[in-house]
């Protein structure tokens, strides 16, 4: 889809660093409608505006504001050849003035921004990374952020295509989709160089027919990138800077532009929640395959939901309707059951989990623990073979090798002000509905009856108890039951007499 978003911040990225640049006011800088916008334009697709403005008193009074794209992984550039990244973020609301604080692996770079002076070339969008990139030789390449599918493999072909061949100066990542639409078009030449990309309503009939489509990627041998970029002139009608002159300018110096293929969800562009909803699916649809295809089983495929880096190793079965937040690992033949919701968790080999159940961030499971239903895990050590199988909350906790705890057992760690730890030993046995106060040791081998509430250290191999000792009433019962028996019973009515 047609890249229309309002303000695009830039930034450059080297290997794993990122440089921020400020959306301008004036003048705008953007690339023809579908052959990716890479700085100001006017809307957010057909979305409103103010659709992605934080709501008075929220992220905003906050000092943050949410914005739905800039998902892009800069873990996927690739590692060899030496190249550095434009990526553009797309979000209108991102408050990005002033200077832009940035880690460059172990140096520290500001880049300080400034409103351009009206038609001054080192002002336009990409020659505002120049500066922060003056000691850096290698490839640029030009990625945006409300693009996240693309590929390594991808970026590593296209940075490829200028390996080796130093008259090929700018490659373009294409794609064919089944709808070109306002797409702009790859003109090829008889040699299959780019010979220029064309916007659509500029666009003969005959070119207008081409199918190979410009993403709006594409990579620049960095030696002469920087001279074709201060070369880019808004002597059109929009008045406005077009990134893909690039191609144009080039050709006419000499040099060639070549292009690569890529598949068109790579590429998929979001404009709108309804666009990141469709990207987001298709990125399911790939980690479902990727993750089946290494030997992990999914009973419902499409009721699965993954994170970008959840890691699963063979033999796993997933049942349906299991969501999987960031920073999950999940070792050999562990059993995931229906209905639970993981994050931020490391599940050891043969370990069980669910149904409903929620582990939250720092919950580390060992080899064949088991969480059972209803139960809730945050911030814990549950060693192998440990068992929490009904309806309970362990948070900051440890738990030793073989424990049992009994349903209904409650972590009290948390008294309004600070957490607190509490220490379960190894083949301690705590019965159902029982308070653990934290902060609590409870010695290895211990046991505690159920129904108490433990506030004080428990010894190796003792048992604790802590409720109210049974009392016993003989037949008791049956007075109650008569006594209530009776209270039911109609009040009679008074008969009415007459004179």
């Amino acid at each position: 889809m047609p890249r229309t978003n309002s303000h695009t911040s830039l930034s450059c990225t080297v290997r794993v660093f990122t440089i921020w640049r400020a959306s301008f006011s004036s003048p705008r800088f953007s690339v023809p409608k579908g052959q990716g916008r890479i700085a100001q334009g006017n809307a957010l697709g057909n979305v409103s505006r103010e659709r992605f403005e934080p709501q008075r008193g929220s992220a905003k009074r906050r000092g943050t504001t949410p914005c739905p794209f800039g998902a892009f992984d800069t873990r996927l550039m690739p590692t060899q050849g030496g190249v550095a990244a434009l990526l553009a973020l797309g979000c209108r609301a991102l408050p990005l003035r002033g200077e832009r604080h940035v880690a460059v692996t172990s140096v520290a770079v500001t880049l300080r921004v400034t409103k351009p002076r009206s038609g001054g070339a080192e002002s336009r969008v990409g020659l505002c990374a120049k500066d922060a990139l003056k000691n850096f030789e290698g490839n640029l390449m030009v990625l945006y952020g409300d693009t996240p599918l693309i590929t390594h493999e991808t970026m590593t072909r296209l940075n490829e295509t200028l390996v080796g061949n130093a008259k090929s100066v700018v490659a373009v990542l294409g794609f064919t989709p089944n709808d070109p639409a306002e797409y702009g078009r790859l003109v090829l030449a008889a040699d299959g160089t780019v010979e220029r990309i064309v916007e659509v309503r500029d666009a003969t009939e005959k070119e207008r027919a081409i199918r190979l489509c410009n993403s709006g990627v594409f990579a620049l041998r960095g030696n002469v990138a920087w001279g074709l970029l201060s070369e880019i002139k808004n002597s059109n009608a929009k008045k406005e800077y077009y990134l893909t002159d690039v191609v144009g300018l080039a050709v006419a110096a000499g040099y060639a532009a070549r292009t690569i293929e890529a598949e068109s969800h790579e590429v998929l562009g979001i404009n709108s929640r309804a666009d990141l909803a469709a990207a987001d699916a298709a990125c399911q649809q790939i980690l479902r395959a990727r993750h089946m295809g290494n030997g992990v089983t999914l009973l419902d495929p499409q009721s699965v939901y993954f994170s970008i880096d959840t890691q699963i190793e063979a033999d796993v079965i997933i049942e349906p309707n299991v969501f999987f937040g960031t920073g999950v690992a999940i070792g050999v033949g562990a059993h995931i059951k229906a209905f639970s919701h993981i994050e931020g968790s490391v599940i050891g080999e043969g370990a069980s989990v669910g149904p409903f159940a929620r582990l939250r961030p720092g919950t580390n499971l060992g080899e064949k623990a088991k969480i059972g239903n209803f139960v809730e895990v945050k911030k814990s050590e549950i060693e192998a073979g440990a068992k929490i199988n009904h309806l309970s909350y362990i948070g900051d906790a440890s738990v030793g090798e073989n424990a049992n705890i009994g349903a209904g057992t409650i972590t009290c760690n948390y008294d309004g002000y600070q957490k607190y730890h509490t220490t379960i030993g190894r083949d301690v046995f705590i019965g159902s509905n029982t308070a653990l106060v934290a902060p609590l040791t409870i010695g290895d081998g211990a046991m505690v009856a159920a129904g108490s509430v433990i506030t004080e250290d428990i010894a190796p191999d003792a048992l604790a108890l802590a409720r109210t000792r049974q009392e016993q009433k003989e037949d008791w019962a049956i007075g109650f039951r008569e006594r209530q028996a009776d209270e039911k019973k109609p009040a009679k009515k008074k008969k009415s007499g007459t004179d």
